[in-house]
Parts: C-alpha cells; sequence; structure tokens
C-alpha cells in the first residue's frame, strides 16, 4: 500500500473551535446548490427571527478541520433592506451576540449561533459585473472573505474568459472558480476557505471614490466616536456608508440611542450631499456600478463561445450532468454485473469448479478423513471468493477511481444516499457488494465513521452478492422467468431503501457533511492499482479463512454424526411452518452462512434432485430464494463486521437479517397464497 502525509496545519477546527462559514450571494448564484453539494444527510434549517426567510445549516468535514455551514436567504444589496433582509445583515454582523443597539428589538438575535468567521460570497459568474457590486458592501463587514466564482462552464460556454488571479489581486480575496451544479472546484473552495481564516485574511478596502470620500469627511470624523462605536458594534466604514445612504434601519438606531447627535449627523449628511451633484443615496449607488464595472472589464475579457472543448468536457457531461450522470452511473453499474456475472462466472469455472470436481471422488468416511475432506472444502470457498469475485472486482473499482471516475459517480448519487443516511462515498463499496459483501464492507469502513458506518454495513449485508445472485438466476431464471428475477432484485431495492430511512431516523446524530474532491482524469498505474486492490482484499486471509474453514469443520462433522436430522426437526417451525417448505432444507437454509452457494448445493442433495421444480411449487421457490436473499449473506460477512463495526452492531446486523429474511419472505409467501387462492 502506497504511504502519503498530510502535513498537519494547526490550530484544529474542530468541536468547538469549529469554524462557522456563511454563505452568501445574491439570487441565481448556485448558493443553494453550493450547500446541497457539502451538506450533512440531515441538515438543520429554521427561519430568521422575525421573518419567514429560511436558512439552512450544518457541519460539514474539510480535511482534519471542520466547519458550521449556514447557508444564508439570497441577498441583491446591503443597502436599504427590506425587513426580511435586514436579519440576514444583523446575523452576519453579530451572530447572537446582540449589541447595545438591538437589545430592545422582541425578536431576538436572527439566529441561535455566533457570527461567521468566515463569508463565502457566491457569484455567478455570467452575471459577474452586477454580482460585483455586493462585494465591496460585504468587504465592509471586515471579516475573512473568499468568492466563489460559480458557473463557470456557463461562462465559458458564452465565451466570458475571467483572470481569476487579477481579479483576486483586484479585490484583495481568494477567488476560486467553480462549478457547484458539477462539484468542480469545491473542495478547492473550502481549503481556501479554511486557511483564509488561519491566516486572519481580510479582504483589501474597497472604499468609494475620492470626490464622495471627500464629502464625507467632516461625517465621519463625527460618526468616529467611541460611544457609537461601542454601541452599534460594527467596522466604522460600514456604519458611515449605510448612514450616508440614508439606510432607515441604522437611522432610527441612532435617533433612539443618541438623540442629541442625530441633528448634527443630519447636517454633516446634507452638507455632503450639496458637494455631490446628485443625493448621496444616488451617487454612492452608482459609485458602486462604476465601481463594479470597473473591476469587470480589468479581469474579463470576451472570446470565441465553446473554445477548447475536448473529451473531458464531454466526460462530465456524462458523469456529472444532473441527469445524464444517472445514466453514466448505470453504466458503470452495467459494466459491474458484467465483471460479475460473465468474467466472474468464467474465472469461477476455470479455478473452484475444477477443484471441486478433482476432490469429489473423495469421500471419507473416517473422522479425520472428514475433517480433512472439510478443511479442502473451505479452502476451495476461500478460492471461489477470491479469485473470481473479489479480486476482478476490486481490481475494476480501484482502476475506476484511479481514472477518476468513482468520485464523479460519488457526487452524482450523493443527494440520493442522504435519504438513506449516507454519502455517496459509499457508491463504490456498495458497487463491490454485487461481488461480495467481505471487500465491500471493509470498503465502507474506509469511507465512513460513526452511525454512518454501522448504516452503509448493515446495509451492504442487503445488496445481493454473486454468490446470491447467482442462485437467484440460477431458480428463479428457470422456474419463476425474468419476471420473477426481476421481482426479487426490485424487493431488495425496496428494502435497503426502507430500512436506510429507519437506521438513519434511529441514528439521528449522523456525521457531518463531505467536501468532496473532484479529481482530473487520469489513466491508472498498475502499481497503485495492485497495491489498493491488495490493501482491500487482504483481510480475507487473515479473518475470513480461520471461519470458513473451522464452519466447514463443523457442518461435515454434523453431518458425519448424523446430527442434520436433530437441526431439521429443531427448525421445522421456520422452514414448514412459516415458509412452508419441507422440513428437510433446515440444514441447507442454515448452514447457508458459511456460503450461499453451498446453499444450493446442499438444497439439491437434500432434496435428492436438481430439478426441484417437480418437489417445490412457484410460490414455495420464490420464498425460499427471498429467504437466501435476505438471510445472513455468510460467516465471511460476518466476521468482518465485527471487526468494522464491533461486536454488538454486527450482532444486530444478524438479528436484522433474520428477521426480515422471515418477515419479507413469509409476508410474500401470504400475498401469492392467497392471489393463488382466488385466481
Amino acid at each position: 500500500m502506497i504511504e502519503s502525509t498530510v502535513p498537519l496545519h494547526t490550530p484544529l477546527f474542530r468541536g468547538e473551535r469549529r469554524l462557522r462559514i456563511a454563505l452568501v450571494g445574491m439570487p441565481n448564484a448556485g448558493k443553494s446548490t453550493l450547500f446541497k453539494a457539502v451538506s450533512s444527510t440531515s441538515p438543520h434549517t429554521g427561519e430568521l427571527a422575525g421573518t419567514h426567510r429560511v436558512y439552512g445549516e450544518c457541519i460539514v468535514q474539510i480535511g482534519l478541520d471542520e466547519a458550521s455551514v449556514i447557508d444564508l436567504p439570497s441577498i441583491h444589496s446591503l443597502h436599504h433592506l427590506a425587513q426580511d433582509d435586514l436579519a440576514a445583515l444583523k446575523y452576519l454582523l453579530w451572530g447572537d451576540e446582540r449589541p447595545p443597539v438591538s437589545v430592545h428589538e422582541p425578536d431576538g438575535p436572527p439566529a441561535p449561533f455566533a457570527p461567521p468567521d468566515l463569508i463565502i460570497q457566491v457569484v455567478d459568474a455570467t452575471s459577474l459585473e452586477s454580482h460585483l457590486e455586493l462585494t465591496p458592501e460585504l468587504s465592509d463587514l471586515g471579516r475573512p472573505m473568499v468568492i466563489a466564482l460559480n458557473m463557470m462552464d456557463a461562462a465559458w460556454e458564452r465565451g466570458l474568459h475571467i483572470n481569476v488571479r487579477s481579479l483576486s489581486r483586484l479585490l484583495g480575496v481568494a477567488v476560486v472558480p467553480t462549478v457547484a451544479l458539477k462539484g468542480h472546484g469545491i473542495a478547492e473552495l473550502f481549503t481556501t476557505a479554511v486557511l483564509a481564516v488561519r491566516e486572519a485574511a481580510r479582504p483589501l478596502p474597497q472604499p468609494a471614490s475620492k470626490h464622495i470620500r471627500d464629502s464625507l469627511q467632516r461625517l465621519s470624523h463625527a460618526l468616529n466616536r467611541p460611544e457609537i462605536n461601542a454601541a452599534f458594534h460594527v467596522p466604522h466604514p460600514l456604519l458611515l456608508m449605510r448612514f450616508a445612504a440614508g439606510d432607515r434601519y441604522f437611522r432610527d438606531e441612532l435617533r433612539q440611542h443618541f438623540p442629541a447627535l442625530l441633528p448634527e449627523l443630519e447636517q454633516l449628511r446634507s452638507e455632503a450631499e450639496q458637494k455631490l451633484p446628485r443625493p448621496l443615496a444616488e451617487e454612492l449607488h452608482a459609485d458602486r456600478h462604476h465601481r463594479a464595472a470597473t473591476l469587470f472589464e480589468a479581469a474579463t475579457r470576451m472570446g470565441a463561445p465553446h473554445e477548447g472543448r475536448g473529451w473531458r468536457y464531454w466526460l462530465d457531461e456524462l458523469f456529472l450532468h444532473p441527469q445524464w450522470g444517472l445514466v453514466g452511473s448505470l453504466a458503470v453499474f452495467a459494466a459491474v454485473l458484467f465483471v460479475v456475472f460473465e468474467v466472474s462466472v468464467w474465472l469461477d469455472s476455470m479455478t473452484a469448479a475444477r477443484l471441486i470436481a478433482l476432490a469429489a471422488d473423495w469421500q471419507p468416511q473416517s473422522t479425520g478423513g472428514v475433517i480433512g475432506r472439510a478443511v479442502v472444502d473451505g479452502l476451495i470457498g476461500l478460492i471461489g471468493i477470491v479469485v473470481p469475485y473479489m479480486i476482478p472486482l476490486v481490481l475494476l473499482l480501484v482502476a475506476l477511481e484511479e481514472a477518476g471516475v468513482m468520485q464523479r459517480i460519488a457526487f452524482v448519487v450523493d443527494r440520493g444516499f442522504h435519504k438513506i443516511g449516507l454519502h455517496g462515498v459509499v457508491a463504490v463499496p456498495f458497487l463491490t457488494g454485487l461481488g461480495c459483501n467481505v471487500p465491500a464492507i471493509s470498503a465502507a469502513a474506509k469511507v465512513t465513521s460513526g452511525h454512518e458506518r454501522i448504516i452503509a454495513s448493515v446495509l451492504i449485508t442487503f445488496v445481493p452478492c454473486s454468490a446470491r445472485s447467482a442462485i437467484i438466476l440460477a431458480l428463479a431464471g428457470k422456474y419463476l422467468g425474468g419476471t420473477g428475477v426481476f421481482v426479487i432484485f426490485a424487493l431488495t431495492i425496496v428494502v435497503i431503501a426502507v430500512m436506510g430511512r429507519v437506521l438513519a431516523q434511529y441514528h439521528r446524530d449522523l456525521g457531518p457533511g463531505v467536501v468532496q474532491e473532484i479529481p482530473s482524469y487520469a489513466l491508472p498505474r498498475w502499481r497503485a492499482l495492485w497495491s489498493e486492490t491488495w490493501a482491500r482484499t487482504s483481510d480475507i486471509l487473515t479473518i475470513v479463512t480461520p471461519l470458513l474453514v473451522g464452519g466447514s469443520v463443523v457442518l461435515a462433522l454434523l453431518n458425519h454424526v448424523g446430527a442434520d436430522a436433530i437441526i431439521n426437526t429443531v427448525l421445522t417451525p421456520v422452514t414448514s411452518w412459516w415458509l412452508g417448505l419441507p422440513a428437510v432444507l433446515g440444514v441447507p437454509i442454515l448452514f447457508g452462512i458459511l456460503r450461499k452457494e453451498l446453499s444450493l448445493l446442499m438444497i439439491y442433495q437434500a432434496l435428492g434432485t436438481f430439478e426441484i421444480g417437480a418437489l417445490l411449487d412457484w410460490v414455495q421457490i420464490m420464498t425460499l430464494l427471498l429467504f437466501l436473499t435476505f438471510y445472513i449473506p455468510c460467516i465471511s460477512t460476518f466476521a468482518v463486521m465485527l471487526k468494522s463495526i464491533g461486536r454488538k452492531e454486527a450482532l444486530f446486523s444478524v438479528a436484522l437479517s433474520v428477521s426480515m429474511a422471515l418477515a419479507v419472505s413469509g409476508a410474500v409467501r401470504v400475498a401469492l397464497e392467497g392471489t393463488r387462492l382466488f385466481a
């Protein structure tokens, strides 16, 4: 496994020290899209006090740091704000720390958390000039700031070329190009935001034009009093510009708290206005527009639309487009199924199947011989898991990760996984589960933590691995037809979705949101492929091998001493009464936990024929297949779960698996029997 080092920047922003980042922007800038891209599975929403404007808040993991990200309602400008918009400004200024001028307000703080440590202004790159009018106003707040230059792909398609470095230099803030809808630049944006706070970076002052500053000198001096600054607790340039523009809120607060000073301040404002060619508020508005236009012209140029569109663009359209991305994900899903049901089946016939044929004539009668044969069977089963199913599938998925494809699929399906309390990063483990649940759970443990790891591991046990899929295709395909196969797989998806929602509700304190990085496309490196494949499959040797061999020995000894009849009798309430199956299927069902293919072989042996359709009707076959599908995958899966999520949760998963197998198969049996009765 290739080792890498990650530089540790201190202090770490975690726990009580976690950052607070406010997303601010004009309407349709993509602010909420950005928030949803990094959001946790259960973000908190609420209304700013005294308004109907909704905000969103969630904790997001940014490398080793954490941040509480707040999605504020859209703001056109900080000038002449309506009451609902004013609440957003109050949060940016004070958070829940109420200054003296607001203690009399009945609604309390606008939001129940502290003011932001940093502001991310989300800007629509296609309408950059108008959005830049808000930037100097946000700079006056005196907080670290980063600009997310969003919708860069749309700007590029329109022939708008933005010099990001030049714009950053002119504004004195970091400017990060993003395409929030496709995940581009989001990881860099939040990494830059954390760095800006750590370095205490402040935006360059964006003062008004000289003729306005000259006219406001006396007013600025009169406002810059210790008692006023202490009362408002805002940067002086902000207070000056708000009062000069005739902002109703700041003017009313000055009248209420400093009535003796207000006439003088009003007089100085009037004198400043007389020195200008038009009313002060209009002059300030025109000046903001002029400065935004100047910035726009200095940092942009127009070129030919669609310039330089290549294969990377079209691949992103396939994998990251809101609609087409699902098509790309399905294409990868189809590739995984091809490996499982074509390549892996062929490899199985060339490896494990041949070993089984070679060992078929060895039928020992002594206890020692039975144990020896059981050990051989266990090792053959191990080869049958690793060689045909595990290694090819993991190798394929690692190659897709190295190429940058799986990260894009994870981003696209992220919102869907949120509904079951997970993030899109578990897409790879779930796909791996189609081959074998063992490496899938190991992979899930590496990309999740806490309750999300538990949910992912439990749900992966319901993903039909290659062994269970082979049984479904072998029996349902032969006796139930394509409709029966579809119904079984469809029920699997429904059960995973329902159980995910239930587990997400039970584990309400789920982990933080995830900032997913969208890497550049790259050719996989063979050394990295093999080392990562080994890292993901090496647990099979240390954990699964002893249990698989040991379980095989136990089963063989039970058969050797004739205990199978006792087991069938004990399990009669399950097999015959509840599932409506022959009692002789008790042992095959119970010991299917060793490996699911063994279940099919033991079913043939117990019934004494390979044509089970002669002994079981279609309702019984459907019931049997559903039970085997949802029943404990195998002892190997249980062993990996012990390591990944602990004994308590692993046993809970076993109990849940057995309960779901009994409930689903029993309910379907009753429904089918009723349908047949009334048909």
